[in-house]
């Protein structure tokens, strides 16, 4: 069953501690990325952003220096509860992988020779990247569903010049990003969230 492309957020913003079990959620829950469930717990399961606010916020989190994740708990906590929201949503996000990659990095340093251990972490790695190619398909839906638009176009030129063309990342962002943003500035980009006729 397809997902609409804007969902209505709950009536109510998180509490502090609705915040910090929903990133520890996600944290534990994420072995490999934890962007998917992210994005479940924030726009599919809580309500609390519409498909097209959780792709500005996470926007915003990549063009930022460090990792995206991150900087999308701070972005997100602070955007319900200011500072101590921001902290809340790092803690939650960070504090219980800690705790796990401490206890299994001791464990590998013991058991790292073993051949099924190999086994088991190949088998975790596609797992993983199976995940992330179907969140960047529900991230991409509202780009090309319905009427495309330049959004459309920076997303296939971007995907081209990284993907296909093999150009560094870093030079395709440098080129695209000031024409997205200008783009954006004259043209906007009606989001969709408008009552259908």
């Amino acid at each position: 069953m397809s997902e609409p492309a804007a969902s209505p957020p709950a009536a109510a913003n998180p509490t502090l501690s609705e915040l910090f079990r929903a990133f520890m959620i996600v944290s534990v829950s994420g072995f490999g990325g934890a962007l998917p469930w992210a994005r479940r717990m924030i726009v599919e399961q809580k309500r609390w952003m519409t498909t097209e606010e959780f792709n500005e916020v996470f926007a915003l989190s990549q063009f930022l220096p460090g990792p995206n994740l991150v900087n999308f708990s701070v972005a997100f906590g602070s955007r319900f509860c200011g500072p101590l929201g921001a902290l809340v949503a790092l803690i939650g996000l960070l504090g219980p992988p800690l705790v796990i990659v401490v206890i299994l990095g001791m464990l590998y340093a013991r058991f790292g020779e073993l051949e099924v251990l190999g086994r088991i972490l190949s088998g975790i790695t596609a797992a993983a990247a199976g995940l992330l190619i179907a969140v960047v398909g529900k991230m991409a839906m509202p780009l090309f569903t319905g009427r495309w638009t330049w959004a459309t176009g920076i997303a296939v030129l971007a995907f081209v010049g990284v993907a296909l063309l093999r150009w560094p990342l870093p030079y395709v962002f440098l080129v695209l990003a000031p024409i997205a943003v200008a783009l954006a500035w004259f043209m906007p980009v009606k989001t969709g969230k408008a009552a259908k006729p």
